[in-house]
C-alpha cells in the first residue's frame, strides 16, 4: 500500500479525505490519484487537467523526489511509498 499526504487547503474541496489516513494500492501516479479520486469524486479534476496532466500549480512527490512525468504521471510508487500532492496558493 501507498500513504498519501497532502495539503491542509485541498481538504476545504475535499472534506471526505480530512479525517482519513488514505492508503491505496501500489502503482503509478495516476493509479495513486485516480483511487482517491475513487474516495473523493473530482479530485481528478481539481488536480489534473483535461488531458490527464498535472496543474500548473500542483506538485506531486513519491518519497522525497518529485514526480519526473507530469504529463502522463507514469512515475511508479513502489509498496509502503508516501505520495506528497501540493497545490501553491496564488493571488494577492
Amino acid at each position: 500500500m501507498v500513504r498519501v499526504e497532502m495539503t491542509p487547503h485541498l481538504y476545504r474541496f475535499f472534506p471526505a479525505l480530512e479525517k482519513l489516513e488514505i492508503e491505496v494500492p501500489t502503482g503509478s501516479v495516476a493509479e495513486v490519484v485516480q483511487a482517491i479520486d475513487n474516495i473523493a469524486p473530482g479530485f481528478c479534476d481539481y488536480v489534473l487537467d483535461e488531458r490527464g496532466a498535472l496543474r500548473r500549480h500542483v506538485l506531486i512527490g513519491v518519497n522525497d523526489t518529485v514526480v519526473f512525468d507530469r504529463k502522463t504521471l507514469s512515475d511508479q510508487v513502489a509498496d509502503g511509498g508516501t505520495v506528497y500532492i501540493f497545490q501553491s496558493l496564488t493571488g494577492g
